[in-house]
């Protein structure tokens, strides 16, 4: 297997620099195949002579590779945790973040070229985050790191993060797993399918061979709106927005249906899928969508004991209290199934899901303790 030099961060690279690595093809656990993939990701920090600081970063559904701040000012997503004296200390730790495969922010994905020099779209195949965490494996390789001193995400990261512990138990020596349990269930997986359909019905969808032409906007824009409600708690959306109407709109004043104004609410979640679509391909949303849908690591593996059962590393299982997506519960399973005595810390926040991203800092001396003292 050859990997492309590119691979390697260069002397006196600034941190938070995108680099991209060819790790060859891939065969996939639902039988497709990728020929040539390469992923794209941001390093801070720098690594050691026997490369025993490396922490991998998972990021969640429509994250970026984009953690901390670096070569750019740009504020990363987890900024109360990666930074010079932060709980992960770049001073100490290299940090490395990778973009999922099928996702849109450099690696390989359905708006790539494929083989033939057109979009792959339509004919991108189904990749699963078991798929994610072997391609995955393949740069920690061509860096040199034989073992993670710590891998941790939340969300969709936190499954990435668990499946790696599982998957490759002996290069993972501690995993935080935020904000997520040990599969998607039933009704996770139901909001899922409303929102890919959402993108599918798009009148310019095109069965996902639209690049040249107009992007199904709408659609996307849709599926994210979708998706922030369950980010979201009850409780928070009633203290911002309540039954406001939006600055001078009128809700219950219309002739005809369609002709009345908005709450607040709506308003915000307009916002928000204007914001998505901005940045993320809608293949991409697909994408990503179907591989948490996928996420279960008792699959092909027994029982969820057994299937955790392997795992060697010292977990720190956490969850958000007012999160209505990834229920405490289910934190509290996964703990329950993990080798050893695994307590579940809390962030205590009325936001809802997307606490794991806004309170982390909540979990900075707990993490610091558990990981990186």
């Amino acid at each position: 297997m050859t990997i492309t030099a590119t691979a390697l961060p260069k002397s006196g690279e600034e941190d938070g620099t995108i680099k991209y690595a060819g790790i060859g093809p891939l065969e996939l656990e639902a039988g497709g195949f990728l020929p040539d993939v390469v992923l794209a990701y941001e390093t801070w920090g720098q690594l050691n002579a026997d490369a025993s600081n490396a922490v991998l970063i998972q990021h969640a559904l429509t994250g970026s590779t984009h953690v901390a701040r670096g070569a750019t000012d740009e504020e990363g997503w987890w900024e109360q945790l990666v930074g010079p004296g932060a709980t992960i200390d770049t001073n100490k730790f290299f940090v490395i973040s990778i973009n999922i495969v099928g996702g849109c922010y450099g690696s390989t994905g359905p708006s790539s070229e494929a083989p033939d020099g057109r979009p792959w779209g339509s004919r991108f195949p189904l990749v699963t985050l078991r798929d994610s965490t072997e391609a995955e494996s393949r740069l920690a390789d061509a860096l040199g790191i034989d073992a993670w001193h710590a891998v941790l995400g939340g969300s969709m990261g936190g499954a990435r993060a668990l499946e790696w512990a599982v998957t490759f138990p002996g290069r993972v020596k501690r995993c935080a797993v935020i904000s997520v349990g040990a599969y998607s269930t039933a009704e996770q997986i139901a909001f899922a399918q409303a929102q890919t359909l959402a993108i599918r019905q798009d009148p310019n969808f095109n069965n996902g061979d639209y690049y040249g032409d107009a992007a199904p906007e709408h659609g996307l824009a849709l599926a994210r709106r979708i998706a922030h409600i369950t980010y979201r708690s009850a409780l928070e959306l009633d203290l911002r927005f309540g039954r406001q109407a939006q600055h001078q709109e009128t809700p219950l004043a219309a002739a005809v249906l369609g002709g009345r104004g908005r709450y607040q609410v709506e308003s915000y979640l307009d916002h928000q899928g204007s914001k998505l679509v901005r940045r993320f391909d809608a293949n991409s949303y697909i994408a990503i969508t179907e591989a948490l849908m996928s996420h279960d690591v008792t699959r092909g593996r027994g029982s969820l004991e057994t299937a955790l059962s392997g795992a060697t590393a010292e977990f720190f299982v956490a969850a958000v209290d007012s999160d209505r997506l990834y229920f405490p519960a289910q934190s509290r399973e996964l703990a329950a199934a993990l080798p050893g005595e695994v307590p579940v810390h809390v962030i205590e926040a009325p936001i809802g899901h997307d606490g794991f991203l806004t309170e982390i800092g909540q979990l900075s001396e707990q993490l610091r303790e558990a990981f990186f003292a």
